[in-house]
Protein backbone atom coordinates (compact mmCIF):
# COMPACT_ATOMS: atom_id res chain seq x y z
CA UNK A 1 0.00 0.00 0.00
CA UNK A 2 0.78 3.50 -0.38
CA UNK A 3 0.04 6.13 2.13
CA UNK A 4 -3.40 6.29 2.89
CA UNK A 5 -5.51 8.72 4.78
CA UNK A 6 -5.26 7.89 8.71
CA UNK A 7 -7.15 4.52 9.85
CA UNK A 8 -9.85 6.56 11.84
CA UNK A 9 -10.29 3.42 13.96
CA UNK A 10 -7.17 4.81 15.35
CA UNK A 11 -8.76 6.66 17.30
CA UNK A 12 -11.48 6.21 20.47
CA UNK A 13 -14.43 7.58 20.29
CA UNK A 14 -14.28 8.39 23.77
CA UNK A 15 -17.43 5.45 24.27
CA UNK A 16 -16.58 1.91 24.50
CA UNK A 17 -19.66 0.65 22.90
CA UNK A 18 -19.19 2.63 19.72
CA UNK A 19 -15.53 1.68 19.66
CA UNK A 20 -16.87 -1.94 19.97
CA UNK A 21 -19.25 -1.70 16.67
CA UNK A 22 -16.45 0.46 14.89
CA UNK A 23 -14.15 -2.46 15.52
CA UNK A 24 -16.80 -4.84 14.56
CA UNK A 25 -17.35 -2.74 10.84
CA UNK A 26 -14.05 -2.69 10.87
CA UNK A 27 -13.95 -6.86 10.22
CA UNK A 28 -17.03 -7.02 8.52
CA UNK A 29 -15.68 -4.27 5.77
CA UNK A 30 -11.79 -6.50 5.71
CA UNK A 31 -14.47 -9.20 4.22
CA UNK A 32 -16.17 -7.05 1.68
CA UNK A 33 -19.45 -6.98 3.79
CA UNK A 34 -19.72 -3.09 3.04
CA UNK A 35 -23.52 -3.16 3.58
CA UNK A 36 -23.25 -4.40 7.03
CA UNK A 37 -20.26 -2.15 8.06
CA UNK A 38 -22.40 0.97 7.66
CA UNK A 39 -24.93 -0.57 9.47
CA UNK A 40 -22.40 -0.80 12.11
CA UNK A 41 -20.85 2.49 11.63
CA UNK A 42 -24.27 4.28 11.93
CA UNK A 43 -25.19 3.03 15.18
CA UNK A 44 -21.56 3.43 16.75
CA UNK A 45 -22.46 7.20 14.95
CA UNK A 46 -25.67 7.67 16.61
CA UNK A 47 -23.62 7.25 20.29
CA UNK A 48 -21.06 9.74 19.39
CA UNK A 49 -22.75 11.80 16.36
CA UNK A 50 -19.64 14.49 16.77
CA UNK A 51 -17.11 12.05 16.31
CA UNK A 52 -15.24 13.13 13.02
CA UNK A 53 -13.09 9.99 12.53
CA UNK A 54 -16.06 8.15 12.46
CA UNK A 55 -17.85 9.73 10.13
CA UNK A 56 -14.92 10.07 7.37
CA UNK A 57 -15.29 5.77 8.42
CA UNK A 58 -18.64 5.68 7.36
CA UNK A 59 -18.27 7.78 3.96
CA UNK A 60 -15.43 5.44 2.97
CA UNK A 61 -17.80 2.10 3.84
CA UNK A 62 -20.79 4.12 2.16
CA UNK A 63 -18.74 4.61 -0.94
CA UNK A 64 -17.43 1.22 -1.11
CA UNK A 65 -21.13 -0.09 -0.64
CA UNK A 66 -22.10 2.06 -3.37
CA UNK A 67 -19.02 2.74 -5.48
CA UNK A 68 -21.31 4.42 -8.36
CA UNK A 69 -20.52 8.24 -8.19
CA UNK A 70 -24.30 8.96 -8.67
CA UNK A 71 -25.70 6.90 -5.78
CA UNK A 72 -22.94 8.37 -3.47
CA UNK A 73 -24.93 10.69 -1.61
CA UNK A 74 -24.42 8.58 1.18
CA UNK A 75 -21.04 8.97 1.22
CA UNK A 76 -20.67 12.26 0.13
CA UNK A 77 -22.43 13.42 3.41
CA UNK A 78 -20.99 11.26 5.60
CA UNK A 79 -17.63 12.72 4.14
CA UNK A 80 -19.57 16.69 4.42
CA UNK A 81 -19.88 15.52 8.17
CA UNK A 82 -16.37 14.60 8.77
CA UNK A 83 -15.48 17.98 7.90
CA UNK A 84 -18.02 20.41 9.40
CA UNK A 85 -16.68 18.53 12.63
CA UNK A 86 -12.79 18.82 11.56
CA UNK A 87 -12.39 22.20 9.54
CA UNK A 88 -8.79 21.49 9.09
CA UNK A 89 -9.93 18.15 7.11
CA UNK A 90 -6.83 16.14 9.05
CA UNK A 91 -8.64 13.09 7.10
CA UNK A 92 -8.83 14.39 3.40
CA UNK A 93 -12.61 14.48 3.24
CA UNK A 94 -12.42 16.99 1.03
CA UNK A 95 -10.17 15.07 -1.46
CA UNK A 96 -12.30 12.14 -1.36
CA UNK A 97 -15.65 14.54 -2.14
CA UNK A 98 -13.74 16.05 -4.97
CA UNK A 99 -13.33 12.37 -6.63
CA UNK A 100 -16.98 12.13 -6.07
CA UNK A 101 -17.40 15.05 -8.11
CA UNK A 102 -19.78 16.84 -5.37
CA UNK A 103 -16.55 19.70 -4.80
CA UNK A 104 -14.10 20.99 -7.12
CA UNK A 105 -10.33 19.58 -7.09
CA UNK A 106 -8.91 21.51 -4.32
CA UNK A 107 -5.60 23.05 -6.07
CA UNK A 108 -3.69 21.26 -3.15
CA UNK A 109 -4.55 19.03 -0.42
CA UNK A 110 -4.86 20.23 3.02
CA UNK A 111 -1.44 20.83 4.95
CA UNK A 112 -2.70 19.04 8.31
CA UNK A 113 -3.50 16.17 5.87
CA UNK A 114 -0.72 15.63 4.05
CA UNK A 115 1.46 15.89 8.13
CA UNK A 116 -0.69 13.24 9.68
CA UNK A 117 -0.40 11.10 6.49
CA UNK A 118 2.97 10.92 6.62
CA UNK A 119 3.54 11.33 10.65
CA UNK A 120 1.63 7.85 10.35
CA UNK A 121 3.59 6.40 8.23
CA UNK A 122 7.25 7.10 8.60
CA UNK A 123 7.93 3.70 11.11
CA UNK A 124 7.26 1.69 8.51
CA UNK A 125 7.99 3.80 5.07
CA UNK A 126 11.38 2.69 3.96
CA UNK A 127 10.32 -0.75 3.80
CA UNK A 128 6.80 0.03 2.14
CA UNK A 129 8.59 1.69 -0.20
CA UNK A 130 11.42 0.00 -1.03
CA UNK A 131 10.98 -3.48 -0.66
CA UNK A 132 7.26 -3.91 -0.83
CA UNK A 133 6.59 -1.64 -3.73
CA UNK A 134 10.02 -1.28 -5.64
CA UNK A 135 10.22 1.92 -4.91
CA UNK A 136 13.04 3.69 -7.45
CA UNK A 137 13.21 7.56 -7.95
CA UNK A 138 15.94 8.36 -5.23
CA UNK A 139 18.32 6.10 -7.40
CA UNK A 140 17.00 7.49 -10.55
CA UNK A 141 16.95 10.51 -10.10
CA UNK A 142 20.35 10.52 -8.67
CA UNK A 143 21.77 8.83 -12.11
CA UNK A 144 19.96 11.42 -13.63
CA UNK A 145 21.85 14.62 -11.70
CA UNK A 146 25.36 12.70 -11.41
CA UNK A 147 26.99 14.50 -14.65
CA UNK A 148 26.15 17.70 -12.63
CA UNK A 149 28.13 16.47 -9.37
CA UNK A 150 29.71 17.46 -7.12
CA UNK A 151 27.17 19.66 -5.47
CA UNK A 152 28.31 22.53 -2.78
CA UNK A 153 24.86 22.80 -1.46
CA UNK A 154 21.77 20.07 -1.94
CA UNK A 155 18.12 21.44 -0.83
CA UNK A 156 16.23 18.04 -0.68
CA UNK A 157 12.61 19.39 -0.59
CA UNK A 158 10.50 16.27 1.07
CA UNK A 159 13.43 14.64 1.75
CA UNK A 160 10.90 11.96 4.00
CA UNK A 161 13.21 9.61 5.88
CA UNK A 162 16.17 10.29 3.28
CA UNK A 163 16.01 7.77 0.42
CA UNK A 164 17.44 10.81 -2.07
CA UNK A 165 19.64 12.01 0.91
CA UNK A 166 21.39 8.74 1.32
CA UNK A 167 21.87 8.39 -2.54
CA UNK A 168 23.29 12.08 -3.07
CA UNK A 169 25.21 12.50 0.04
CA UNK A 170 28.94 11.66 -0.94
CA UNK A 171 28.45 14.33 -4.07
CA UNK A 172 27.18 16.96 -1.62
CA UNK A 173 28.88 19.58 0.22
CA UNK A 174 26.59 20.53 2.67
CA UNK A 175 23.06 18.64 2.59
CA UNK A 176 20.05 20.10 3.60
CA UNK A 177 16.38 18.09 4.33
CA UNK A 178 13.04 19.47 4.53
CA UNK A 179 9.72 17.80 5.16
CA UNK A 180 6.36 18.81 6.37
CA UNK A 181 6.42 15.70 8.81
CA UNK A 182 8.38 15.52 12.26
CA UNK A 183 7.93 11.96 12.23
CA UNK A 184 9.66 11.80 8.97
CA UNK A 185 12.36 14.69 9.99
CA UNK A 186 13.00 12.44 13.09
CA UNK A 187 13.83 9.20 11.13
CA UNK A 188 15.83 11.24 8.26
CA UNK A 189 17.78 12.43 11.71
CA UNK A 190 18.56 8.88 12.93
CA UNK A 191 20.27 8.15 9.61
CA UNK A 192 22.93 11.08 10.35
CA UNK A 193 23.09 12.20 6.06
CA UNK A 194 21.77 15.73 6.75
CA UNK A 195 23.84 18.52 7.84
CA UNK A 196 20.47 20.87 8.57
CA UNK A 197 16.77 19.52 8.74
CA UNK A 198 13.51 21.70 9.24
CA UNK A 199 10.02 21.68 8.73
CA UNK A 200 8.73 22.75 5.85
CA UNK A 201 5.14 23.71 3.42
CA UNK A 202 5.53 23.47 -0.13
CA UNK A 203 2.51 24.58 -0.11
CA UNK A 204 2.91 28.02 1.20
CA UNK A 205 4.41 31.13 -0.12
CA UNK A 206 8.40 31.40 0.16
CA UNK A 207 8.30 34.07 3.18
CA UNK A 208 5.84 31.37 5.12
CA UNK A 209 7.05 28.07 3.73
CA UNK A 210 10.29 27.88 6.63
CA UNK A 211 12.75 27.00 4.19
CA UNK A 212 14.64 31.17 4.25
CA UNK A 213 15.72 32.53 7.56
CA UNK A 214 18.68 34.51 8.98
CA UNK A 215 21.09 31.49 8.69
CA UNK A 216 19.43 29.78 5.84
CA UNK A 217 20.05 32.49 2.76
CA UNK A 218 18.15 32.90 -0.68
CA UNK A 219 20.00 31.48 -3.69
CA UNK A 220 22.26 28.96 -1.43
CA UNK A 221 21.34 25.41 -3.36
CA UNK A 222 23.49 24.44 -6.49
CA UNK A 223 21.03 21.44 -6.68
CA UNK A 224 17.27 21.63 -5.54
CA UNK A 225 15.77 17.58 -5.51
CA UNK A 226 12.37 17.27 -5.11
CA UNK A 227 11.68 13.34 -4.96
CA UNK A 228 8.40 11.91 -5.18
CA UNK A 229 7.08 14.80 -3.16
CA UNK A 230 4.89 16.68 -5.88
CA UNK A 231 2.78 14.54 -6.02
CA UNK A 232 1.31 15.49 -2.75
CA UNK A 233 0.25 18.78 -4.50
CA UNK A 234 -2.20 19.90 -6.91
CA UNK A 235 -0.98 23.26 -8.49
CA UNK A 236 3.02 23.51 -8.30
CA UNK A 237 2.25 27.52 -8.56
CA UNK A 238 3.78 27.96 -5.54
CA UNK A 239 6.86 25.42 -5.81
CA UNK A 240 8.51 26.65 -8.63
CA UNK A 241 8.94 30.77 -6.57
CA UNK A 242 10.60 28.79 -3.92
CA UNK A 243 12.75 26.37 -5.99
CA UNK A 244 13.70 30.10 -7.72
CA UNK A 245 14.82 31.57 -4.49
CA UNK A 246 16.88 28.37 -3.67
CA UNK A 247 18.91 27.71 -6.51
CA UNK A 248 22.09 29.31 -7.21
CA UNK A 249 22.72 30.74 -10.79
CA UNK A 250 23.25 27.89 -13.14
CA UNK A 251 21.70 25.42 -10.01
CA UNK A 252 19.69 22.46 -11.32
CA UNK A 253 16.74 21.73 -10.23
CA UNK A 254 15.69 17.55 -10.14
CA UNK A 255 12.05 15.94 -9.45
CA UNK A 256 9.42 13.43 -10.24
CA UNK A 257 5.99 13.43 -10.66
CA UNK A 258 3.27 10.85 -11.77
CA UNK A 259 2.07 11.21 -15.02
CA UNK A 260 -1.16 12.43 -16.16
CA UNK A 261 -0.78 11.62 -19.52
CA UNK A 262 -1.42 14.26 -22.40
CA UNK A 263 -3.87 16.69 -19.97
CA UNK A 264 -2.92 20.62 -19.64
CA UNK A 265 -2.57 20.53 -15.90
CA UNK A 266 -2.91 18.07 -13.20
CA UNK A 267 -5.64 15.24 -11.83
CA UNK A 268 -6.61 13.97 -8.61
CA UNK A 269 -6.17 10.03 -8.67
CA UNK A 270 -8.01 7.88 -6.60
CA UNK A 271 -4.93 6.96 -4.62
CA UNK A 272 -5.52 10.55 -3.25
CA UNK A 273 -2.47 11.63 -4.86
CA UNK A 274 -1.96 13.77 -8.01
CA UNK A 275 -0.51 13.09 -11.52
CA UNK A 276 0.67 16.07 -13.76
CA UNK A 277 0.85 16.46 -17.22
CA UNK A 278 4.26 16.66 -19.30
CA UNK A 279 2.72 19.83 -20.85
CA UNK A 280 1.95 21.30 -17.98
CA UNK A 281 5.32 20.80 -16.30
CA UNK A 282 7.21 22.18 -19.34
CA UNK A 283 4.57 25.28 -19.21
CA UNK A 284 5.35 26.13 -15.50
CA UNK A 285 9.76 25.56 -16.59
CA UNK A 286 9.46 27.87 -19.13
CA UNK A 287 7.32 30.73 -17.32
CA UNK A 288 9.28 30.11 -14.47
CA UNK A 289 12.91 30.46 -16.86
CA UNK A 290 14.26 27.18 -16.38
CA UNK A 291 15.73 25.33 -18.95
CA UNK A 292 15.06 21.63 -19.83
CA UNK A 293 17.86 19.39 -19.40
CA UNK A 294 16.16 16.22 -19.50
CA UNK A 295 12.85 14.49 -19.13
CA UNK A 296 12.26 10.54 -18.56
CA UNK A 297 9.67 8.59 -18.46
CA UNK A 298 9.90 5.52 -16.10
CA UNK A 299 7.83 3.27 -13.61
CA UNK A 300 8.58 4.75 -10.34
CA UNK A 301 6.68 2.28 -8.20
CA UNK A 302 4.18 -0.76 -7.63
CA UNK A 303 1.30 -0.10 -6.57
CA UNK A 304 -1.70 -2.94 -5.91
CA UNK A 305 0.28 -5.35 -8.23
CA UNK A 306 -0.07 -2.64 -10.90
CA UNK A 307 3.41 0.13 -12.31
CA UNK A 308 2.63 4.05 -11.20
CA UNK A 309 3.88 5.60 -14.69
CA UNK A 310 5.84 8.66 -13.70
CA UNK A 311 8.02 11.30 -15.19
CA UNK A 312 11.69 12.75 -13.94
CA UNK A 313 12.82 15.99 -14.85
CA UNK A 314 15.93 17.45 -14.74
CA UNK A 315 16.50 21.47 -15.49
CA UNK A 316 18.73 24.12 -14.86
CA UNK A 317 18.20 27.89 -13.76
CA UNK A 318 20.21 30.15 -16.30
CA UNK A 319 23.12 32.15 -14.90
Amino acid sequence: MTPKARHTNRFSSGDPIADRRTDYARMLAETGDWAAAVELMEQALELVPRWAAGWFRLGEYRQKAQPDAVKSHGAANAYRQALALEPEDVFGARLKLALLGKEQTPASPPSRYVEGLFDDYADRFDTALVEKLEYSVPGKLAALVAPHAPFSSVVDLGCGTGLFGAEIRERAGRLEGFDLSANMLARAAAKGLYDHLGQADLSRLPAESGLFSEELAEHRADLVSAADVLMYLGSLETVFPLVLDLLAPRGVFAFSVEDAGDGETFLLRDSLRYAHSEAYIRMLLARYGLEVLDVTKTVIRMDAGKPIHGILFLSRKPS
